[in-house]
């Protein structure tokens, strides 16, 4: 029983990994414009996505620009949208396969061992996977956002810090693993086997006969 709640939860926490990638993915706060120099008008916020960047007035009015070349944008930009892309249909498939292997459910009920697979090793992997490509691409990010920060050849009015979509793909990718190890977790351990001990000898039963 306590290995079903604990199937359970590390299945809910990667679930909500799952949508908060897709929230961060849909997000335009990816990198948002710094305001680290002086005589800056604060005016308006810019902001920059994987798909858009926009600019919101102090009055409450928001302007947005969708991207609308692809060859044009930096590989690392063309990169984290390719690694958030995968890492939500990894997410998609290993809630597929772990929703077939839990306890909970019915499918696969007359073979346990598949059903243990599905659940505690195919979507422990994928859900770790996936929870990989999300990490790796925000962190690909958010270093090239450091770098273009600190570099002396970047202007003052062209610099950025980390956006709130930053933030939730990281923790996005936290709960993704930690869902995943759980659901490892979750696994029967495999118990210790002994050697079969062998057997004395009966003893042939007596006849009855006396022999001289």
């Amino acid at each position: 029983m306590a290995n079903a709640g604990l199937q359970l939860l590390g299945f809910i926490l990667a679930s909500l990994g799952w949508i908060g990638s897709i929230v961060s993915t849909a997000l335009p706060q990816w990198k948002i414009y710094s305001y680290a120099g002086d005589n800056i008008v604060t005016a308006q916020a810019i902001y920059e996505g994987l798909w858009m960047s926009c600019v919101s007035q102090s009055t409450g009015q928001i302007q947005c620009k969708v991207f609308d070349s692809l060859l044009n944008l930096n590989s690392t930009l063309q990169a984290t949208r390719a690694l958030m892309v995968i890492g939500i249909l990894l997410g998609l498939i290993a809630i597929f396969v772990s929703t077939i292997g839990m306890k909970c459910m019915k499918c696969l009920e007359d073979d346990q061992v598949q059903k243990m697979w599905m659940a505690c090793h195919w979507g422990h992997n994928i859900f770790n996977f996936r929870g990989l490509a999300t990490l790796v691409a925000t962190a690909w990010y958010g270093n090239r956002i450091v770098q273009e920060f600190y570099d002396p050849m970047t202007p003052i009015n062209a610099r950025y810090e980390f956006g709130q979509a930053l933030f939730t793909g990281w923790a996005a990718a936290s709960l993704c693993l930690l869902g995943g190890a759980l659901l490892s977790c979750s696994c029967p351990r495999k118990t210790t086997s002994y050697p079969t001990p062998r057997p004395y000898p009966k003893p042939t039963p007596s006849s009855g006969k006396d022999y001289v």
